[in-house]
């Protein structure tokens, strides 16, 4: 047998034509599977922020309201103040069930089923109906601020909604905690936690709480 050698010029074309060969093939694997199995993700859109469960902010020259709008609408029950003379106090009593219990609220009447309106922008944090007294309503507001609608006979929002100011609540009723006052709406002021008389709040700037 005859031995040939290969020049090396044939051999480092046959190595350069491998090479590219091979890089070639690569290329097409990586391009085939880009396309088929590494799709860019659809973009996830988000319907709820963190901001969806706070209280929307009133500004400071925003003045609280009354709860109702009616100018037949007066104070039937006065809140109870440890400095007021014994005849205020005695007025600010509510009696049920042969006990006595100070009004932590004022109650006003003077018509059936009047509307009920937010004092504030805020956010409906609970809604309830009591035995004693009876369906009831409380707006979180801001500057640690919260109002409470007692004795309604209908209730128009729902809790976790947002409300504007003077926004119908519901309507004033009866609680079987004061049957004596007839129709009427019992309102309560909190503010920073402590129980407050809502008369001396009234027309005042939020600034100024």
């Amino acid at each position: 047998m005859t031995n040939r050698r290969i020049k090396k010029s044939v051999i480092y074309g046959v190595y350069s034509l491998g090479v590219i060969a091979l890089i070639g093939t690569v290329y097409l694997i990586e391009s085939s599977i880009g396309k088929n199995n590494f799709k860019e993700d659809e973009p996830t859109y988000v319907s709820k922020t963190i901001f969806d469960d706070t209280v929307p902010v009133v500004a400071d020259d925003v003045k609280i309201l009354r709860p109702y709008s009616d100018a037949e609408i007066k104070m039937v029950k006065s809140y109870y103040d440890y400095q007021a003379d014994e005849e205020s106090q005695k007025n600010s009593l509510i009696f049920h069930e042969d006990t006595y219990m100070q009004s932590s609220g004022v109650a006003y009447g003077g018509k059936d089923n009047f509307e009920v309106k937010s004092v504030l922008d805020g956010t409906v944090v609970d809604v309830k109906e009591d035995k004693l007294l009876g369906k009831i309503v409380e707006i979180k507001h801001s500057n640690d601020v919260i109002s409470v609608y007692q004795s309604l006979s209908e209730v128009a929002v729902a809790k976790d909604a947002a409300v504007k100011q003077g926004d119908v609540i519901g309507k004033s009723g009866t609680a079987n905690i004061s049957t004596e006052l007839g129709n009427h709406l019992y309102f309560e002021l909190i503010i920073k936690g402590t129980t407050v008389n809502p008369e001396q709040y009234f027309d005042k700037l939020v600034k100024e709480i």
